[in-house]
């Protein structure tokens, strides 16, 4: 199955939304993903605030994904810090540059296929009756 985490219960996503185009992009990606049903979005803020009560919630997850649009990592390693492995994907890594990536549906939907598998498209059409095609 690879990425694919569509469909799949207590996955938890964490955006960077930073102060860039890549912070957007972070935002925009996982906002997605979340409207087709991949993942639920949760407050990265809460958690670098040390807020106990959306530690705990978070801490029920099956998976966390951090979303970061650069190499500073800040999603990563403000899950890191409050005690969490995610899994995280670095918009950077995969060809998207800080001030340099305009922020478009397309460009959208191609980082969330990277993240995702490449179903992100399916779920929302309804094409497949699941991200990963099931």
């Amino acid at each position: 199955m690879g990425n694919c985490m569509c469909q799949e219960a207590g996955v938890l996503i964490f955006p960077c939304s930073g102060g860039s185009d890549v912070g957007e992009l972070s935002d925009r990606v996982a906002r997605k993903m979340a409207k087709c049903g991949q993942a639920r979005m949760f407050c990265l803020a809460g958690i670098g605030a040390h807020i106990q009560g959306m530690i705990e919630s978070a801490k029920s997850a099956n998976k966390i994904i951090a979303i970061d649009g650069c190499q500073i990592l800040c999603s990563k390693k403000i899950l890191e810090h409050a005690g969490f492995n995610p899994i995280s994907f670095n918009l950077k890594e995969m060809g998207f540059e800080k001030g340099k990536t305009q922020i478009t549906e397309e460009i959208i939907e191609k980082a969330a296929d990277k993240i995702s598998g490449g179903k992100s498209e399916e779920a929302i059409s309804g094409n497949s009756g699941g991200c990963c095609g099931n």
